[in-house]
């Protein structure tokens, strides 16, 4: 792509995370907003001030022939196959929020079209670029833990009425996917950045307050060994009581133990490693804030910065399709035969 020219972006999608990815285009010197697309009424979604063309449909933007180079889907998890293909098959790169996909087969479909037709699929896991994150990744590439012994991941959160509004799609089981997909697939993709794969998965799951609100669970164990070696779970819930209590991260290790707390693993709490004196760390960006509740890491400017850099030949994808998809089917297999069936 020419260093020059600016890198055209179409956002499908106008929610609270779609707004975000149109507010990271305009905010980039190489980058243009040329529309957004959404189903809902354009009155009804504040997006008067991005001043671009409005679609109400993915295929009214196509035909609109407007020229474009990068469509981002950020629309509820269970189109985002759907939209990733439309937009491949009209030559377009991807920038798709997670979940790549609720299933390792429409994850597959992407990959394969986007070979097909030569055109990148950048997967948004904006957590990798927390100051945490990227520190514990150089901890574990270096080799400085030694051997991983246990690693526990607890994802502790308020997910209420207040999030799951009966006209929304969140909470619904074929275009929400589930609690491991909505909520703490980013934490599974660190873990899989991290450790790698996992196996000899046991799960169990309970639904404790979200009975009339979603049609899945609300919590889980989970327990597993890395392909690697190594041990480790996943504790999650989304009936804490008002707020978000914490998501974070414990390395056992033969050379030490790392702990990455806060309420979005933003804060080191414990660095205990051989030999070995911690770096003062960047500040992690705050939390996406929605109001009532918190999201993970407002990172989506340094996505955006990758998207970029990438198109113009001068990095490489942070998280490309085949990592997108190893999230999925790794969430695809700790639900399978394990799945939390609602009782009306």
């Amino acid at each position: 792509m020419n260093e020059n020219k600016k890198i055209k972006f179409a956002v499908v999608g106008a929610g609270h995370i779609g707004k975000r990815h149109a507010e990271m285009i305009q905010r980039h010197e190489e980058a243009e907003l040329i529309a957004i697309c959404d189903v809902a009424p354009k009155s009804s979604l504040n997006i008067d001030h991005f001043n671009v063309p409005f679609f109400h449909t993915i295929q009214e933007l196509i035909s609109s022939q407007l020229e474009f180079d990068v469509l981002c889907v950020a629309t509820p998890n269970g189109l985002h196959a759907e939209h990733a293909l439309i937009g491949l098959e009209n030559k377009k790169h991807i920038v798709i929020e997670k979940p790549m996909a609720l299933n390792k087969a429409d994850c597959e479909k992407i990959i394969f079209k986007s070979l097909q037709v030569s055109k990148q699929v950048f997967c948004v896991m904006q957590n990798r670029y927390s100051p945490p994150s990227e520190w514990i990744k150089s901890v574990i590439e270096q080799g400085l833990l030694g051997e991983i012994y246990m690693v526990q991941i607890n994802c502790y959160w308020n997910r209420d009425e207040r999030y799951y509004k009966k006209e929304g799609w969140k909470g619904k089981l074929a275009l929400d996917g589930g609690t491991l997909f909505t909520q703490f697939s980013h934490f599974i993709d660190i873990m899989y950045w991290l450790f790698g794969d996992i196996k000899d998965i046991q799960a169990k799951f309970n639904d404790f307050s979200h009975q009339h609100l979603t049609d899945f669970e609300d919590s889980g164990f989970v327990n597993f060994s890395f392909v690697n070696g190594g041990m480790g779970s996943i504790n999650y819930s989304t009936s804490v009581w008002n707020q978000n209590l914490e998501s974070s991260l414990t390395i056992i290790a033969e050379k030490g133990s790392v702990k990455i707390g806060g309420q979005y693993m933003n804060e080191v709490e414990v660095c205990n490693i051989e030999n070995y004196t911690m770096p003062e760390l960047a500040e992690t960006n705050p939390g996406n804030d929605y109001g009532p509740y918190k999201g993970s890491a407002a990172n989506h400017n340094y996505v955006y910065e990758n998207v970029i850099d990438t198109l113009k030949n001068r990095t490489t994808i942070t998280t490309n399709a085949l990592e997108g998809l190893k999230v999925v089917e790794i969430i695809e297999r700790i639900y399978s035969g394990n799945m939390f069936i609602k009782k009306n």
